[in-house]
Parts: C-alpha cells; structure tokens; sequence
C-alpha cells in the first residue's frame, strides 16, 4: 500500500506492540471488578459457562477478523470490510456507531480514573483527575503511533502479570500451600448458585443468559487489534503471531481467573456482590487471604493502569475509525487527513471533544450521562455481528471468484463455524439481557435506553442505504483488491 503524505497513517507499530495489545490491552476492569458480581449471580458453574460461550465465541470471531485484517490490513478495520464485502450501508453504520460508543467510553474512562484516584487522594475534586488523564491520553495518540503501542505495551505488561501472579497465589491456596485451609468443593457446589443451580437457572432467564451481557462486556475492545492492523509494521507476520495468542489468553486469563475466584470466595460473599471498586475486587479478596495486607492499594494501581489503558485504547481505536469514514466519504473529508507524524489529527481532536462533552455531563447532568453510556452499551456486540457477516461473505467471494483459499495469507479457524456461532451468541446475549429478570430490575425507561444502539443503527443504516440507494454487493463484484 503506498503512503499518501495526506491519507495514508505510518505503520508504526512494531510486532512486539501488536502482539501485547492483543494478549493484555483488552483486559479491564470487566476482569478487575465486574467478574464477581457474575459469579455472584450465575453460581460458579453459570459464570464459568458464560466466560467460555463467549470466550469460544470471541476466539472464533477474532479467527475471522484476523483473516481480513491480513489479507487486508486497514484502520477502518470492520468498518471497511462490511462495505466492500457486504454493503456500503453496512459499513458506514458500523463505522459512525463505533466510534460513536468508543467516543462515549473514553469519557466513562476519565470518570473511573478519577474514581480510583480517590482512593488515596480523597479529598481532592475528581474532575483534576479526569482532565490530566485526558489531556494524556490525547498527547499520547497525538504525538506518534509508536508512543501510543509503547504505551499499550507497559500497561498490558502490567495487568498481564499481575493477572499471573493472582493465578500462581490463587492456585497455591486452592492447594493449601498458602492462605490456611479451603473448601474448595463446597465452594464450587453446594447451595443454589453452585453447579447445579447455575446448570437450573439457565431456562428461568437468569444464570448463564443473565450474566452473558456481562461477561460479553469483558472481552469487548478485542476487536481493536483489526483497527491495529491499518498501522502494524509487518501485518503477514504480526497479526497472525497476535491471533495466535487470543487462545491461551482467553485460557489462562478469564476461564482459570474466574476459576480460581469461584474456588475459594463463596459465591454468597457480600463483596462479590458490590465489586465497583478495587477494595471490593475479587483480585483483592483473594490476595488478602494469603496476608497481602496492601492488596486493596495494589490492585487499585491495576484498577488506575486498566482504565487509563482502555481510554488510551479508546481515543486510539475511535480516532481509526472516524479517520477511515472520512477518507471513504463517510464523513466530512477533513477527518481523512494526518498530520506530519501520521496523525490523524482532526479526527482526534472531534473525537477528544465529544469525550469531553460527554465527561461534562457526569458532572452537571449525570442522568444524561447514564443514558449516553447505556445506550452505547450494546455497540461492540453489534460490531461482532458486523465482523461475522463481513467474513462470511469475504469467503464467499472469495470463492465465488475462483481464488484458492489456501493462499491467504492466515486461516480462519474451523469455517464457517466461527460466523455462525457469533451470530447465535449474540441473540443468546441480547435474549439474556432482555429476560424478564432482567429487564424488570430497571424502570421501563432504563430497560429502553439499555437496546437504543439498535435503533440508532438501523436509522445509519437506512438512511444511508435510502440517500445512497445500496444494494447488497454481488459476490461476483465483491472488491478483493488488496489496496
């Protein structure tokens, strides 16, 4: 691909940046915090059954973009991929929703950074925080690529050991090498939420479909590593070393993390129960029962080094998307220009902007706020589903033109088996979340709010397929250019 001094982003990020940022940059506070209350609500067996629907799901459907994204390495990523392959339309929804959620996300970002500052600096207002935290963040994707994968690299290394460390501390208690004597059987089975109830509750609504949203909302930015591609240095050899690490990641990081939880917490420990914060994290509980008395501090630090990660990630992966939508007409043309380092300067600076309006609504209208960040709730299951049809049809096309799928430059795994199921899931997610448990545990306006990104797509998507009159592209005509 040549490098238009105007359009064209540097490939600035080395191998070793691409394949860090796929093994920890999506690893958050969903992990940090959140596991808990799923075990909390789903028993052990229903937490880890949701974590490995959809950690088998999320392995399939990055299989998938990968492919793509080696055949086609661009910062538009999914977004590029549904219009070539599928319909202009498409692309174009999934472009302006995206980044539309990401947008909205850094500014959730900036709200938990000052959260976790609080913690040792209690008494000094949080919006200090939140704005050294984005002027940073904005500086740090600003200035070049390669700082930005540095960047993600060390916070990655960070979570990723200290995730190593949990394990190796979880598992010497589950042995009783440290932390005194537990029942790690009655732990795991007895009482309703243990195996059997999580195995019961899965036809009242509850269990495993109630907790699929949450475990989803854990693995969601894996997709950032297709947007990745658009600026990797060598993308026939990165990604596909990358792709080959979201397995064990999955493994090692969610379903043994989760495990290792549901092992030697009860499942009706109170703390599960309120996990927003990193005195509450199940990471803390379980380091506190081996005699880390300053667990609470530690994982706080990885609580400040996850939510600066995922801004940093966010404001990356938002600017890559309006960045594309504007040099694909999209989008104002303006948005499709860089800067002399690569830059996609205006793109981040909208980007910046609407993160900051949004952050001003946490503090002078928080309600507006918790309507914006529900409402983009449901994007990145969306952008999945995007991901699925695009591969689909890129295979097809692929073979409907007489190409050898044996050249590709990386294989998807176990086609078209990984399409289907991400499609499957994310009707079991969306059927989870709007279960009458559920639903009934918020007011019919949160309930709502909860499934506005669906709507707001499908006005992107009509109305761009009524002004532009699209059609679905016939496999025949399907763009394969590799430019």
């Amino acid at each position: 691909m040549e490098q238009n001094a105007n359009t064209e982003v540097t490939r600035g990020l080395k191998t070793r940046h691409v394949s860090m940022i796929a093994l920890g940059g999506t690893i958050g506070t969903g992990l940090f915090l959140t596991s808990g209350e799923v075990i909390h609500q789903a028993g052990p067996f229903g937490a880890l059954a949701a974590y490995v629907l959809i950690g088998a799901m999320v392995y399939f459907l990055m299989t998938s973009l990968g492919e793509m994204a080696t055949y086609l390495p661009t910062s538009g990523s999914f977004s590029d991929y549904a219009g070539r392959y599928v319909d202009p339309a498409l692309g174009f929804a999934l472009g302006w929703n995206y980044w539309l959620n990401w947008a909205i996300t850094v500014a959730v970002d900036l709200t938990a950074v000052a959260l976790a500052m609080q913690f040792w600096f209690p008494h000094v207002p949080t919006w200090i925080f939140s704005a050294v935290a984005l002027v940073l963040v904005f500086l740090i994707n600003a200035l070049a690529v390669g700082i930005f994968g540095e960047t993600e690299y060390w916070l990655s290394a960070i979570k990723v050991t200290v995730i190593i460390i949990f394990l190796v501390v979880g598992f010497a208690s589950i042995f009783g090498i440290m932390g005194g004597h537990i029942d790690v059987l009655k732990n795991l089975s007895v009482g309703n939420h243990g195996f059997i109830g999580g195995i019961g509750s899965i036809t009242t609504g509850g269990g495993i479909l109630g907790v699929l949203l949450v475990a989803g909302f854990s693995f969601q930015g894996t997709e950032l590593l297709g947007i990745t591609a658009g600026e990797a240095h060598d993308p026939d050899k990165s990604i596909p070393k990358a792709m080959n690490s979201i397995f064990w990641r999955i493994l090692i990081f969610y379903i043994l993390a989760i495990f290792v939880m549901a092992a030697i917490i009860p499942f009706s420990d109170p703390h599960l129960a309120g996990g927003d914060s990193a005195v509450t994290s199940p990471f803390t509980l379980v380091f506190e029962r081996v005699g880390l008395s300053i667990a609470a501090s530690v994982m706080n630090a990885v609580v400040l080094t996850s939510v600066l990660s995922a801004a940093n990630s966010g404001m990356y992966a938002s600017t890559r998307m309006l960045y594309s939508l504007g040099k694909h007409g999209g989008a104002p043309k303006f948005f499709g220009k860089i800067s002399r380092t690569g830059i996609p300067i205006f793109a981040l600076i909208a980007t910046t902007l609407i993160a900051l309006l949004t952050f001003m609504t946490s503090i002078y209208g928080p309600e507006i706020f918790t309507i914006l960040v529900s409402a983009s709730g449901l994007t990145g299951f969306i952008a999945w589903i995007g991901i699925a049809i695009s591969h689909f049809r890129f295979r097809r096309a692929y073979v409907k033109q007489g190409k050898d799928v044996k050249a590709l430059p990386y294989h998807a795994k176990l086609f078209p088996f990984g399409p289907i199921l991400a499609l499957i899931m994310t009707v079991l997610v969306l059927i989870g979340n709007g279960s009458p448990q559920n639903l009934f545990s918020h007011s019919w306006l949160q309930s709502v709010i909860m499934y506005a990104a669906l709507p707001l797509f499908l006005v992107l998507y009509l109305g761009y397929k009524f002004t532009h009159k699209t059609k679905l592209v016939p496999l025949d005509k399907v763009d394969l250019s590799r430019e």
